[in-house]
């Protein structure tokens, strides 16, 4: 009998849920209100609800449902299956496996939701083809999973892989974990948005202007249309901003050599306007040389699926 996995990808505004199976294809998904104000009791049992939903319209037979993964955000206990802290949702020491399996009587696994995002683009994304890679999202943070020989890799207690809390300038921007210069002060949409405000501030004759409207108007396309328009500010931001990426990502992947970097994220719809000089700025300084081991550094494929696919694939590896 064949068997299929639910993956589930709990935000603090919207759970989204999916059966996949084992070759990665989606049969349905849907999404409810994560409401988080609620006990946790309660939304459990909303997000056990949406699987057996989701198993009636993907037309299961009984026991074909095998396993749920669960990414959710926050510092995670994967092998008991507890959120240790979420600010997001505002949680601690959430038992959610264990509520979410009392519902349902089959396996629950959970993970980080970059992790989750990590192993669903390698399961069935851009980066399916690669045995080891980096996948780093650019959004509000910047967040990431690593592959390894084709396994997750989360460090001690599962509270490893925070590739956005690495320094890359001692003593500079502050970073919202309390560090200064961490990667994702620099390198997210937010630092992003923050260099072209200040770019803005400098040069009132600039375009970003125009683009954007107001200060509060620019967002992170703002410096890649200046740029695209001829303006030289925004030539600039776009280009501090890619070094700032770049060191990020060269200290990645000189630490874990990966087959391939595969970035997500909202900045990535700039596809090669990105890629193209990041690849550039980056391998020149592979230790050794980019000849010997070469990595791939790709745009994400699966945008919002990306959490839902790799939960389900957790379930697949570790639903027992």
């Amino acid at each position: 009998m064949k068997k299929y996995y639910a993956g589930l990808d709990l935000g603090g505004t919207f759970v989204k849920g999916g059966i996949v199976d084992e070759e990665g294809k989606i049969l349905v998904k849907d999404k409810i209100p994560t409401g988080r104000e609620r006990p946790y009791t309660e939304i459990a049992a909303d997000m056990a609800r949406l699987v057996k939903d989701l198993a009636v319209r993907a037309d299961l037979a009984e026991g074909q449902l095998a396993g749920v993964g669960i990414g959710s955000p926050g510092l995670i206990d994967a092998e008991n299956g507890v959120i240790v802290y979420s600010n997001n949702i505002r949680w601690e020491n959430v038992p959610l496996c264990g509520a979410v399996r009392e519902q349902l009587g089959v396996p629950v696994c959970i993970t980080n939701d970059a992790n989750a995002a990590a192993l669903g683009e390698h399961f069935c994304g851009a980066g399916k083809k690669f045995g080891s890679m980096v996948f780093i999202t650019l959004g509000t943070g910047v967040g990431g999973g690593i592959i390894l020989d084709g396994k997750l890799f989360e460090g001690n207690r599962s509270a490893g892989a925070e590739i956005g809390h690495m320094v890359i300038e001692r003593g500079g921007w502050q970073c919202t974990c309390g560090r200064r210069g961490c990667f994702e002060a620099y390198a997210s949409a937010t630092g992003l948005i923050r260099r072209t405000r200040e770019s803005m501030e400098a040069h009132k004759e600039s375009a970003m202007w125009k683009i954007a409207g107001s200060l509060e108007g620019v967002d992170g396309r703002t410096a890649f249309d200046g740029m695209r328009a001829g303006d030289a500010a925004a030539k600039q931001v776009v280009e501090e901003y890619i070094s700032c990426l770049a060191e990020g990502v060269t200290n990645l992947v000189n630490i874990f050599r990966p087959e391939a970097v595969v970035l997500g994220g909202g900045v990535c719809a700039e596809g090669e306007t990105l890629l193209a000089p990041l690849r550039a700025a980056v391998e020149p300084h592979l230790f050794g040389g980019a000849e010997y081991a070469p990595v791939a550094i790709v745009a994400a494929s699966l945008g919002n699926d990306a959490g839902l696919c790799g939960a389900a694939r957790l379930a697949m590896q570790r639903a027992r």
